[in-house]
């Protein structure tokens, strides 16, 4: 199935984290920059856990006339004894998002690969599978899909397996630009692997380029790094069931060294596939680092001024206007916008 027709456009809220705005602030905020959709991610509203809250931001956002996603974070007990939790909480999830009017529920395997448990990528991946389908009839019975992010622990044709292991009717691909960079995918093989299963899409882009243990890869604002957008929506409205497309623009990062040439890497990714990393050294090769100006979010050890905090919190809305207009006269995503 492809796309036809204009894509609806929406913002993740993760982006603006460090303005530390409740879900109302987040959802107006939208609606001013002519959105379609926001997807409500980690949420810091004091009431989030409280189900009157969740109707309160389901009827705000049908009064604004957006489209609503959200989800929860890591759904990988970290140990056998803790499964039954874990089923509690992605339950919870589905709960949640079914009262806020949300069609599917965010959901991960674990933050990145270093922070699996013991055990082999193999036996997290049949866990997975064995816990999303313990709660295959809630999520069905809510009318939600469980939707799994490409995040930095798993490579696409892993999280696919994962995905049609479980079940397609009832779970589906969270699909991420900006994470496979750091698992040592091109962002492309992720959209052609995992884009069939997509029930969500978020654009983040990144500045791959070669350093001397291998290259180097930081997330910057959309149409400043390496990757072609241009050549990913059109992939999108190929290979895609209809979907609204979300900016997500994380900054404020230092670059991260992804060394492939050290021989130790590789037990952590035993199943790494050739052909993606050549892809994704030759991303690499065409890249450079970047060029910008860029507030460091995070710096070990120094505690931030209140000038550094206004000065994250400027930046953060900032990216995220300027990849919004990226997104819509350079990508032409979105509705709303072109009657505004």
């Amino acid at each position: 199935m492809s796309i036809s027709g204009q894509i609806p456009i929406g913002l993740n809220t993760y982006c603006l984290r460090a303005l530390k705005w409740n879900d109302a602030q987040l959802l107006d905020y939208t609606a001013s920059l002519k959105l379609d959709a926001v997807f409500l991610q980690d949420s810091v509203d004091p009431q989030q856990k409280d189900p009157e809250h969740w109707r309160a931001v389901k009827d705000q956002a049908a009064r604004l006339g957006m489209h609503l996603e959200t989800g929860g974070s890591a759904i990988l007990p970290k140990s056998e004894a803790e499964f039954e939790t874990s089923v509690r909480a992605l339950r919870y999830n589905i709960q949640r998002a079914a009262a806020m009017g949300s069609p599917i529920v965010r959901s991960l395997l674990a933050s990145d690969r270093a922070h699996f448990p013991a055990g082999t990528v193999e036996h997290h991946m049949e866990t997975a599978i064995k816990l999303l389908r313990t709660v295959r009839s809630l999520a069905m019975d809510a009318g939600v899909k469980i939707a799994i992010e490409n995040h930095k622990d798993l490579h696409a044709w892993q999280t696919r397996q994962v995905i049609e292991g479980a079940g397609k009717e009832f779970v589906g691909s969270y699909l991420d630009t900006g994470n496979p960079v750091f698992i040592f995918e091109d962002p492309m093989e992720t959209v052609e692997t995992l884009g069939p299963l997509a029930v969500t899409v978020h654009l983040r882009d990144s500045v791959v380029y070669e350093v001397p243990r291998g290259a180097s890869v930081q997330w910057v604002v959309l149409g400043d790094g390496v990757v072609d957008f241009k050549a990913i929506v059109a992939k999108v409205r190929e290979v895609c069931p209809p979907v609204h497309i979300y900016i997500k623009p994380i900054t404020g990062r230092p670059p991260v060294v992804m060394p492939y040439l050290d021989p130790e890497i590789w037990t952590m990714y035993p199943a790494m596939r050739g052909s993606d990393l050549a892809r994704f050294i030759a991303l690499a090769k065409k890249g450079h680092p970047y060029e910008g100006t860029m507030v460091v979010e995070e710096i070990p050890g120094k505690p931030a001024t209140p000038e550094y905090e206004s000065a994250i919190r400027f930046q953060q809305k900032a990216d995220m206007e300027r990849s919004v207009e990226y997104a819509k006269r350079v990508l032409d995503l979105g509705v709303r916008w072109r009657s505004a």
